[in-house]
């Protein structure tokens, strides 16, 4: 009974404290600027998964990636504000080290995230904010014959940050940025050790299964490195991407280790309010 109540009182607390962020956040109203930016990057990579659920060892492979991010700045209580809605999707194809088994890795990622600005300079600029992701998809193990598909669900809430810096090489203006995004808090499912997700099917009972994380037992972080540059009539954006997800909870470990190369095209674009419509 101790356990069970633990267990509640830590989902209370995570919705209570998630739900005072999306208050503070939506609390006053926001008119949005007609300038949207756009960018849409694929590219190829390398990733290291881990799931002790399905195996104690760990598996590498290629990894695909795909990036859509839309940024437009916003008036929040009077504050302007960078809000930027990122949704990231890959898929990875793994062997362990012996070759001897695989194992199919999909996760997408959804990043909403208010920036403040903090620094600027006259190329440099700083910027922070609150953040809200949620995450889903699985793991397959082609080997496994009893519980070979680990679900992946998670929410968070955390911080984001983001610097940016103008300049040019050999008459190329280039446009960088670094951004980092990392959970504080949230809320993620997972099965116990050893318990079969039939077992999960036919209980009423899932508060063992909805796992308070924060820092202690969800310590990860994305990060973005970018380079937006000129070429003819396009704008173009070289990215690196760092995504290092991990976790231990209900005492099965694991983490989906990734590093990609992605290239892609920036756009961007005014919308015409509706009361500017010609009648």
């Amino acid at each position: 009974m101790t356990t069970l109540n633990y267990h509640f009182s830590d989902i209370r607390r995570t919705v209570a404290l998630a739900a005072s962020l999306i208050c503070c956040i939506l609390a006053y109203p926001q008119a949005d600027s007609t300038s949207t930016v756009r960018a849409t990057s694929y590219g190829v990579g390398y990733a290291n998964v881990l799931d002790t659920y399905l195996s104690p060892l760990e598996y590498t492979g290629p990894e695909v990636r795909a990036i859509r991010e839309s940024i437009r700045h916003v008036t929040i209580a009077h504050h302007q504000v960078l809000r930027q809605s990122l949704f990231q999707l890959n898929v990875a194809m793994l062997d362990n080290q012996a070759k001897n088994g695989s194992e199919i890795y999909l996760l997408a990622n959804w990043n909403h995230t208010w920036f403040k600005t903090l620094l600027t300079q006259p190329r440099l600029r700083v910027l922070a904010g609150p953040q809200l992701a949620a995450n889903i998809g699985m793991l397959y193990n082609v080997r496994n014959s009893n519980n070979p598909v680990q679900a992946k669900a998670y929410v968070n809430a955390g911080v984001g940050g983001m610097a940016t810096y103008q300049t040019s090489l050999m008459g190329l203006p280039l446009y960088l940025r670094y951004q980092l995004s990392m959970p504080l808090l949230g809320m993620m499912f997972s099965p116990e050790y050893g318990q079969a997700y039939y077992e999960l099917s036919l209980s009423h009972d899932w508060s063992k299964n909805l796992c308070f994380t924060s820092l202690h037992n969800q310590p990860s972080i994305r990060q973005l490195v970018s380079c937006d540059f000129p070429i003819g009539k396009f704008n173009l954006r070289l990215t690196y991407s760092c995504d290092l997800q991990q976790s231990k909870v209900n005492h099965l470990k694991s983490h989906a280790w990734s590093h990609t190369l992605l290239l892609g095209v920036v756009k961007q674009f005014s919308l015409t309010p509706y009361s500017q419509h010609p009648q």
